[in-house]
Order: C-alpha cells, then sequence, then structure tokens
C-alpha cells in the first residue's frame, strides 16, 4: 500500500510518501449471493506507477468475471500522483485524483494511498484486501433499491455518444448529483519504467471519462466524446447518483453499447 498525506481542503496532494505493505487475502470466499435488492458501487483508485497497485487489479478483473448480472458495478480510476516516479500512467486523470481526495473528506481520512477501494461511497479498505471486498459486496446487496438509475447510450456516427438517464425514487435532490463514467473493459499494458518497470500490467474496468451533472430533474442526457480506438463491445457506461454531501452512492446501473457494423 502507498501512501501519501493530503490537505482535506486543498485540490491538490501535499506530503511525503509512506511505504507500507499490503497482502492479498488468499483464502476462498464464499460466492457472492445477493440476498435483497441492493447494489454495489465498486471503485478502485491504482496506478501503473505504483508497485502495490497489481495484486488490487487483478483482483478487481477477478471479481468482475464472477458478478454475471448481478448489481455490481466495478470502476478502476488511474490517479496521476505517482506518474513522477519515471513513468506515466497512460490512463492516468488529475481529476481522478481530485475524486480521491473527495472521498478522503466524506470518510475523514488524513491520507490518500494506492490501491484503495470505496464500495457505495461509505466503505474504504486496501484494495487487494479480498475478504473486505468480498465482504463489503456482499452487504451492499443485501441493501435497499431506494434510487433506481436508468441509462440508455447511443454510439454516434461523428464519435461521440449520447448517454441519457432517469432517475427513479426518492434522491432529495439538493445535496445530489449522477456522475457517468465511459468504462474500456480490459487493457494490457508494458510498463518500461518506474516501480513495475519490466512488468506487463492487465487492468479491467478502466475509466476513460467520468462527468459529473447536478441532479436539477429525474431525466436529462449528456455527450460523450469516444477515445481513438473504441470498440462497442469492449466499452460500457456506469452511472450513479450520490449526495455530495457525505458520498453516499443511492444507486446505480450500467449501460452497453449496441454494436453496428455500419460503425464500427
Amino acid at each position: 500500500m502507498r501512501k501519501i498525506s493530503v490537505l482535506m481542503l486543498a485540490p491538490f496532494l501535499i506530503g511525503a510518501v509512506i511505504i507500507s505493505s499490503a497482502f492479498v487475502n488468499n483464502k476462498r470466499i464464499e460466492k457472492l449471493k445477493p440476498e435483497g435488492k441492493g447494489f454495489a458501487l465498486v471503485e478502485l483508485f491504482t496506478s501503473e506507477g505504483c508497485s502495490s497497485c497489481p495484486p488490487a487489479d487483478e483482483l478487481v478483473a477477478k471479481v468482475q468475471k464472477e458478478i454475471g448480472d448481478k448489481p455490481v458495478y466495478i470502476l478502476a480510476y488511474h490517479v496521476d500522483y505517482w506518474n513522477r516516479l519515471g513513468w506515466k500512467d497512460v490512463f492516468s486523470n488529475a481529476d481522478y485524483s481530485k475524486r480521491q481526495n473527495e472521498y478522503a473528506r466524506w470518510l475523514k481520512l488524513s491520507q490518500v494511498y494506492t490501491p484503495q477501494i470505496v464500495v457505495n461511497g461509505k466503505t474504504e479498505f486496501v484494495g487487494s484486501q479480498e475478504g473486505a471486498l468480498r465482504n463489503a459486496i456482499k452487504n451492499g446487496l443485501q441493501g435497499g433499491d431506494d434510487v433506481n438509475v436508468n441509462l440508455d447510450v447511443a454510439r454516434n456516427a461523428n464519435n461521440t455518444a449520447t448517454i441519457q438517464y432517469k432517475i427513479e425514487g426518492n434522491t432529495g435532490r439538493g445535496n445530489n448529483v449522477i456522475s457517468l463514467a465511459l468504462v474500456q473493459k480490459q487493457a494490457v499494458i508494458k510498463v518500461e519504467r518506474g516501480e513495475n518497470g519490466g512488468r506487463t500490467l492487465a487492468h479491467a474496468q478502466i475509466v476513460r471519462n467520468l462527468q459529473t451533472l447536478p441532479l436539477s430533474k429525474n431525466a436529462g442526457s449528456t455527450t460523450l466524446t469516444l477515445p481513438a480506438g473504441f470498440n462497442a463491445q469492449g466499452w460500457e457506461v456506469i452511472g450513479f447518483v450520490q449526495n455530495t454531501g457525505n458520498g453516499a452512492v443511492l444507486g446505480a446501473s450500467k449501460a452497453q453499447f449496441k454494436v453496428t457494423a455500419a460503425i464500427d
């Protein structure tokens, strides 16, 4: 686990790096069994420049293969603050580092670190801890479904996508937003320098674009630019409603791109 100190109200990261160890819990945990009407939004903060991160990337990829049609939604944000160690993560974005800082404020943490996982905006732990992840998902699935998120995504001919959303339920819109993440399902990168230099890393559920909109009404739409090399089969959109006062995620859903031969 790699930690870095932050000022809770600052928009940037400061402080010295504190190195500590994290170990993967290899004990087999019971398969995911949803017992309620809940959901689990799993947000991983990771980096190709962090030697502790590959086990967490492998863990979320493993869980992603297991979930099937269960309401479990995985987002992997590649932060940018480890880029200074000699390798620029090609998926990194300063906006994702700022989002992690928001969680530090919501969860009253004195530091941010990688790999970190946050589930439903309420529970956080070291991203390579399998038991903690499975328990958090189980707890999320046992919850309620007070807010339903319905998404529809359409690819346009000008290399953009239009995302329409409709929210059902009591959202208390005054403090809530809807976030829409464009997700690349898989990628493999050969890291040439830095802490993971010489390794080939596999990634899953990579957030490539994140738009957050005020929830002023229960329905709306937005347009995203699609990255070069986009393939409808390898991408999806995950949307979620979040309370900006405490970080709690109230509902989530996903939508797949329609595969059309005329465009693909």
